[in-house]
């Protein structure tokens, strides 16, 4: 056997002569272009869900923190509505009143969940 010579040459999967066509790799730059705008894309959507997501629970940690804070003189019952207004002495108070009951300046209604969070209604 030559040293220029594979022992099986027809089953390589490539030409193992001086005469066999070129290798030329293939142009994958159209593939990572695709491959880079669908991940930056996929990226990007998952980056303004996220975003979305904690600007929900800024939102709801407000609220909460609101409502905790409030002037109450009861136990809220779960699953009931709350009425949170401003009273007289400008302060943030919760009400079993609904808002259509009286002239007061309503901030927002609201249910105690399960876990005990305020959900606004």
């Amino acid at each position: 056997m030559s040293d220029n010579v594979a022992e099986s040459p027809g089953l390589l999967p490539y030409g193992s002569n001086v005469g066999a066509p070129a290798i030329r790799p293939d142009n994958i730059n159209l593939w990572k272009n695709r491959g880079i705008v669908q991940v930056n894309n996929q990226l990007s959507t998952k980056f303004e869900e996220l975003k979305e997501e904690y600007l929900k629970l800024v939102e709801e940690y407000r609220w909460n923190e609101l409502v905790y804070k409030s002037k109450f003189n009861f136990e809220p019952i779960i699953g009931k509505h709350y009425y949170l207004y401003i009273g007289n002495d400008g302060e943030p108070f919760l009400s079993l009143i609904e808002p259509n009951q009286w002239n007061r300046q309503h901030l927002g209604s609201f249910k105690l969940s399960s876990e005990q969070k305020w959900i606004k209604i």
